[in-house]
């Protein structure tokens, strides 16, 4: 009797170890994985930041690159770019943070052929999202309000700050200056060329210090 109550607590006890095994097994996997997320978001977020890192010659030059292209694929771009009070040029615009705060590139406000302050492009309260890996966009201040509007917003966002129309020029049409009716109005591209289905509502930008 003895010797079964004895064999009895000693396989209580190894249950007993293996329980608390198991339990510390899960609780330091569980840590691990945690802090291996943790670290993979980190270094996720790290990588984001040098890639929109741009510094001011940066954005200049990337500037000159989306008008050149502008100029080359939209009849009358160079009359528009005359007659508007500005232009906001995002150049090199990613998919890389689907979510709300998420930033998607930075770029310019030119009035003239003069830099007016740089903004970046996160998703904001609509959580802005487009098709394309990759794009430029082009929004002309037609009116000074609009661009008056514009400036004084922090964080300037479509849909609740404003409206932005998407200009459709398909089939080779010219741009025609003088019948645009809406105050700010945009072009975005693609690497296959002039996007029409977009919405940019949610896209919001807030002016940064480069």
């Amino acid at each position: 009797m003895k010797a079964f109550e004895k064999r009895t607590l000693g396989t209580t006890v190894l249950l007993v170890a293996i329980c608390l095994a198991v339990v510390l097994v899960g609780t330091f996997s569980r840590t691990a994985y945690a802090t291996t997320a943790a670290q993979m978001g980190t270094d996720a977020k790290n990588k984001l930041n040098r890639a929109y890192n741009k510094t001011a010659a940066q954005i200049n030059a990337d500037t000159i690159r989306t008008l050149n292209r502008f100029y080359k694929q939209v009849k009358g771009a160079r009359e528009l770019t005359s007659s508007a009070k500005a232009l906001l040029v995002m150049s090199g615009i990613t998919k890389a943070g689907f979510f709300v705060g998420g930033e998607y590139g930075q770029g310019e406000l030119r009035i003239g052929d003069k830099t007016d302050g740089y903004y970046n492009l996160v998703s904001g309260s609509y959580g802005f999202t487009f098709g394309a890996q990759k794009m430029d966009m082009i929004i002309a201040f037609i009116t000074d309000e609009a661009l008056e509007q514009f400036k004084k917003v922090q964080g300037w966002e479509v849909g609740v700050d404003g409206n932005v129309a998407l200009i459709d020029i398909g089939g080779g049409k010219r741009i025609d200056t003088t019948t645009l009716k809406d105050p700010v109005v945009a072009f975005v591209f693609s690497p296959k060329g002039l996007m029409l289905d977009i919405s940019l509502k949610g896209a919001k930008f807030t002016k940064i210090t480069k």
